[in-house]
């Protein structure tokens, strides 16, 4: 099997894991604050990932760091404005929102960098964009302050991609993976500060579960697999591969927190599934008989 194939199977292994951390993260955040959750969530994947790559870190460079440090910005302001989503909106009307990456990274590639994405992609895009209209609009073209945040954080983690793409082009990105959750958790540490109502240690063990699960898996397993894999999948191709990640977080919140499935986000959840498969089918071109 090719590294491609593989990587494309850990991939959305790995949307799972974060669909299932929308209905995790809802539950286990509560009345605490999204930033505090945010910093143990990142100090967690940092300590674990540190073990795991412990050869890596020994012998980290200062372009490792910088590196590092420059993913970690983008990352970390979207990732805050997603968990900030999740308490204003449902977890799995959140999980869709959250697609809309798959949208705006060909639109914000060709602004920045003229590079086009091949027309299945904007076919794709343009599918899933009415599917996130269907989900987030309603009546008298309202939209929540949850999607908001959710779409804005899209934004952060749409040049996340982008920015991962172009160094995986260049650079072997697992020196530069502890890093960037190091000043991850620097980050959430400077927003706990401001936010924080002085309770550091949340006497509740959902709270700590759900950061157990999140470090581990939605974000040490997640991002490792995700940047590594860029060197083999494009931007846009893990933006929407992605998309399953709605799919599982509807599902799990249905079964986890008791939420009901409206027609707009099933609808909306069908057009950004059929957005996943356009953009992995290869279609060709019509052979040209000549008599």
């Amino acid at each position: 099997m090719e590294k491609k194939h593989i990587f494309l199977i850990l991939l959305i292994v790995g949307t799972a894991f974060w669909g299932i951390s929308f209905s995790v993260t809802k539950l286990a955040i509560g009345n605490y604050s999204s930033s505090l959750f945010m910093f143990y969530r990142f100090l967690g994947a940092t300590i674990v990932l540190s073990v795991i790559f412990w050869k890596e870190v020994k012998k980290t460079s200062l372009s490792s760091l910088l590196v590092g440090a420059g993913l970690a910005i983008p990352l970390c302001f979207g990732i805050y404005l997603q968990t900030l989503g999740i308490t204003h909106t449902s977890a799995s009307q959140c999980s869709f929102v959250a697609g809309s990456c798959v949208v705006i990274i060909p639109v914000l590639k060709l602004l920045f960098y003229r590079k086009a994405a091949p027309l299945k992609i904007w076919v794709a895009a343009v599918i899933a964009l009415c599917g996130l209209f269907v989900i987030s609009i309603k009546e008298n073209f309202n939209i929540s302050i949850g999607d908001l945040y959710t779409i804005t954080g899209s934004f952060g983690f749409s040049i996340y991609l982008i920015m991962v793409e172009r160094q995986a082009a260049v650079r072997n990105l697992i020196s530069t993976i502890v890093p960037m959750f190091a000043m991850s958790t620097v980050l959430a540490f400077i927003l706990a500060l401001s936010q924080s109502d002085g309770n550091w240690m949340p006497a509740n063990q959902t709270f700590w579960l759900g950061i157990a699960f999140c470090a581990l898996f939605s974000t040490a397993y997640m991002y490792t697999v995700s940047n590594i894999s860029q060197r083999y999948i494009s931007a846009e191709k893990v933006a929407i591969i992605y998309l399953f990640e709605p799919v599982f977080g509807a599902i799990t919140a249905v079964f986890m927190l008791g939420e009901s499935i409206s027609w707009r986000i099933l609808l909306g959840g069908c057009l950004i599934f059929a957005a996943t498969v356009i953009s992995e089918v290869k279609f060709k071109k019509p052979a040209l008989v000549v008599e």
